[in-house]
């Protein structure tokens, strides 16, 4: 790694490519938006109980030292062969070829998909908003009133607007509100014209991280520890799948399939600005991660709930609070996932040499029409827990742990030197084979919670 730090000099291509003049800051606020989200990290403690203690803290922690160097392996790949690789897709073309190609770009649209109907289900309108929308009331007359950002300040009008004390709206009706808001963000061009809201988003990131702790503690001092139990119930066979639904909900914790295009932001020297500002999003990752994680288990033990704020229960105003909080952070995730499929659209309005009126008519198409599909799709199958299983299994799992390291490995970066050349290249395999091992399990203990919520819940269910 430390040999791949000097820059190779941009060539013409390379110029033309790099339009953006993102800083170290900037990646680091979008990798921070595109990994910490609520939907990732609010499952963490439910994760650590269902797999105990010692494995749970093995997974979580070797879960972030290895998807941190795991970006850093990305990062490096950056001009490997003098070319520029503005996106996962053509970085795997260049490596493996066309076969590359379209097994990455089905990683990365499982991976881009999942998620944001995951965040739609949870962290926006599932969860957050109607949480929130039960604790509005005493918000309002209790002069309580948070306004710090845009995007709260229309939530919180949604919410007032629509608010029945009979709870007359349904969680259908948020996913609906949460795919306007979308819509709307959809119309900025690129990812470095979100680097502002992402801004908030991280901020957002360490306000929800902040006041869930300090609740869970809160909840965890004053409660009646003799209660708190942390051994699973069930079946020898419920617990197996349990576990294997947990790694898969770890895996999805730490999903970023979308760092090469984030890296296409950054102005010179790309790697060395990249590089920083992925370890700085990591320092922000551990600190939330590990301690809503083991708190969270710490606090309620294994009646923890899938959503740690379900668990929470007071003071209420610090819920709501968090819930703005998260309803703000996945705002900017949401749309950075969002756009390996739009550029398949932009890059067909381009060919076509399109008006600049015709291009944003297209866009407003082919915007509304993704952010309908994936609307429709929460809409009618509310199972968050089992979409953030089976996404981090078969989405994030192959682009986040197993591609870097053997990608690394092919493209001949390993070092010259035996000494280090044999214990990396072991480091690296057993990474790949752990993960893709752990992608088998959690897609194998997602599909088998999916199938039990079909039995339990009809579509369109309202949680």
């Amino acid at each position: 790694m430390a040999e791949e730090i000097s820059e190779t000099p941009p060539t013409a291509k390379d110029e033309q490519l790099q339009t953006s003049k993102g800083s170290w800051a900037h990646a680091a606020f979008h990798v921070a938006t595109t990994i910490a989200t609520p939907a990732a990290y609010a499952p963490l403690p439910f994760a650590v109980a269902s797999l105990g203690w010692p494995l749970g803290v093995v997974s979580l922690v070797g879960g972030t030292l290895s998807t941190w160097y795991s970006s850093l392996l990305i990062a490096s790949l950056w001009r490997w062969d003098g070319n520029t690789h503005t996106t996962y897709t053509h970085l795997a073309k260049s490596i493996y070829g066309s076969w590359g190609y379209w097994t990455i770009a089905f990683f990365q649209q499982v991976a881009s998909l999942g998620n944001n109907i995951a965040i739609q289900i949870a962290a926006a309108a599932g969860s957050s908003l109607k949480v929130a929308r039960r604790s509005c009331y005493l918000l309002f007359h209790s002069c309580f009133i948070v306004v710090s950002l845009h995007s709260s300040s229309l939530y919180e009008w949604a919410v007032y607007k629509h608010y029945d004390p009979n709870g007359g709206l349904k969680l259908q009706h948020f996913i609906v509100f949460f795919g306007g808001f979308e819509l709307a963000l959809s119309q900025f061009p690129d990812i470095h014209s979100l680097r502002w809201l992402n801004a908030l988003c991280t901020l957002s990131t360490i306000g929800f991280a902040t006041t869930v702790i300090g609740v869970t503690v809160h909840s965890g001092s004053r409660g009646d520890r003799s209660m708190v139990t942390y051994g699973l119930e069930g079946s020898e066979s419920d617990k197996a799948f349990r576990r294997f639904n947990a790694l898969g909900a770890i895996a999805f914790s730490f999903g970023d399939a979308m760092l090469p295009e984030i890296q296409s932001t950054v102005r010179e020297p790309v790697k060395t600005n990249m590089y920083k500002g992925v370890s700085s999003a990591y320092s922000i990752i551990a600190v939330t991660y590990w301690q809503i994680a083991f708190l969270g288990y710490w606090a309620f033990g294994a009646g923890v709930e899938p959503y740690i704020v379900a668990s929470l229960t007071t003071p209420n105003w610090t819920l709501v609070v968090a819930n703005l909080f998260a309803f703000v952070q996945i705002l900017g995730c949401y749309q950075i996932y969002c756009r390996p499929t739009y550029a398949y659209f932009e890059g067909r309005v381009a060919s076509a040499e399109n008006s600049r009126l015709r291009g944003c008519a297209y866009r407003l198409v082919y915007t509304f029409a993704y952010v309908a599909l994936i609307t429709l799709v929460s809409s009618a199958m509310p199972f968050f827990g089992d979409f953030v299983s089976i996404c981090g299994a078969v989405g994030f799992t192959p682009l986040d742990f197993v591609f870097p390291v053997v990608a690394y490995m092919k493209a001949g970066k390993m070092p010259r030197s035996r000494k280090l050349r044999l214990p990396l290249l072991l480091f690296n395999t057993g990474i790949a084979v752990w993960f893709s091992i752990v992608a088998v399990l959690g897609c194998v203990g997602a599909v088998r919670y999916i199938v039990q919520d079909t039995r339990t819940y009809s579509f369109f269910h309202d949680m």
